[in-house]
């Protein structure tokens, strides 16, 4: 590896390269602010009053705190990747697969990131008219300038991504929650009895599934970025604090756009309230934030299985995510959502692996296989039982098999 690959693309991140705590909280405090997680604040408006979201938030972000703050403290005392990780535990060919299942989705997402920029933008301060069978000029360059400039951004790592981070993250959290209490007050019921309009058929179980279902894929790549943290407890409690408070966020936003504008994003609410220049900021930096973090994490899983650079991959990627960003967008966000439960089941063999072999982490004497055949099995089987079974929250369902599988290999290897 060259001296100067400064995101240690594939050997663990030395002391000289981590991150200050603050630096690490807020990139991954923006790792969070994801547009689709509104949607679900949107689907949990609906479908629970406000102390059932509460519960929910709470039930399904102590979930997501175990597994990711997991990952995250993981990341931060190996100072390996993702797709470092997944060498030792998959093997290194075996890593191959969920190095493809973390990049695969991470560009979709990318590209589906972009037209959700582009496509309101064009609808509501252009005023275009988009739909699924027709797209303006407008709207394709709009698309194309913010590719170009996520790709660029994440072209240049870690590094880019702690700047983009510092901007975006004050902004958006600050204007993002002034506009959500200005609609508030403006509105003829307060925010609990806004809440308790409607049919609520939800139930307090579903929605902390909907609330893990919106990041636990996501929130698999968490090593990529905690690996950059001074110690293993500082990337546990910055996983953890910032997706909280991150998802949180975005789960609010989500709903009050519901329940006051009839919208699903904190951009409708700013346009409410006649707040377009600021809409248009909010939106762009909500949405950067997150879609710097899926393409660097896509450049990493794509370097792992080519051997190309990953500033190589990150182009590449950018460029695949931007061409088909608008038919992503329209076609692909249900295709996407199912491999949201493949991703579970990688993470949850990543942590078995590496705490019944973390002695052998520490010295770098993890044995080396070609294909550990039982992890991927186990995410095989994990993915099908997630996407299949409708029973509970799919997620843990898929984490659940993966591991008794990966657990049956281990102790089959060893008698």
């Amino acid at each position: 590896m060259s001296k100067t690959d400064f995101d240690y693309t594939d050997r663990a991140v030395d002391r000289g390269g981590r991150k200050s705590n603050l630096s690490m909280f807020m990139v991954m405090l923006g790792f969070t602010f994801f547009s689709a997680s509104m949607w679900v604040g949107q689907q949990l408006a609906a479908g629970l009053d406000w102390w059932g979201f509460i519960w929910a938030l709470l039930l399904g972000g102590l979930i997501l705190a175990a597994y990711t703050g997991a990952l995250g403290y993981i990341g931060a005392e190996s100072g390996l990747s993702l797709d470092m990780l997944a060498r030792r535990s998959f093997g290194i060919k075996g890593s191959y697969l969920p190095s493809a299942m973390i990049s695969f989705t991470q560009i979709g997402w990318f590209g589906v990131g972009l037209a959700m920029f582009a496509i309101p933008v064009a609808k509501e301060v252009l005023g275009l008219n988009v739909t699924a069978d027709s797209m303006p000029w407008q709207g394709y360059l709009l698309v194309v300038i913010a590719g170009i400039l996520m790709t660029a951004s994440a072209y240049y790592g870690i590094k880019s991504l702690t700047i983009i981070s510092y901007i975006a993250v004050p902004a958006v959290a600050i204007l993002g929650t002034v506009a959500m209490i200005l609609a508030i007050r403006r509105g003829d019921l307060g925010l609990v009895e806004q809440f308790a309009q409607g049919s609520k058929d939800l139930g307090v179980i579903g929605g902390a599934g909907l609330v893990v279902g919106s990041f636990v894929s996501g929130g698999t790549a968490t090593p990529n970025f905690t690996r950059f943290a001074k110690s293993a407890k500082i990337g546990l409690w910055t996983t953890v604090v910032a997706f909280f408070i991150g998802n949180s966020l975005m789960f609010l936003f989500g709903a009050v756009s519901s329940i006051y504008v009839g919208g699903n994003d904190i951009f409708e609410v700013m346009l409410h309230l006649n707040l377009f220049y600021l809409a248009v900021l909010v939106l762009g930096l909500n949405i950067w934030t997150t879609n710097d973090n899926a393409l660097y994490s896509a450049g990493l899983g794509l370097s792992n299985i080519t051997g190309w650079s990953k500033k190589t991959m990150v182009i590449i990627s950018g460029v695949l995510g931007t061409v088909a960003a608008v038919w992503l967008y329209w076609n692909f966000c249900g295709w996407l959502n199912v491999l949201n439960c493949t991703l579970p089941p990688v993470g949850i063999i990543l942590i078995l692996h590496y705490f019944m072999n973390r002695k052998a982490y520490r010295d770098d004497t993890v044995p080396q296989k070609q294909v550990n055949v039982w992890a991927v099995a186990g995410v095989v089987l994990g993915a099908v039982v997630a996407n299949l079974v409708k029973w509970g929250v799919p997620a843990i369902n898929g984490m659940a098999v993966a591991s008794i599988c990966f657990l049956a290999g281990q102790l089959t290897a060893r008698k």
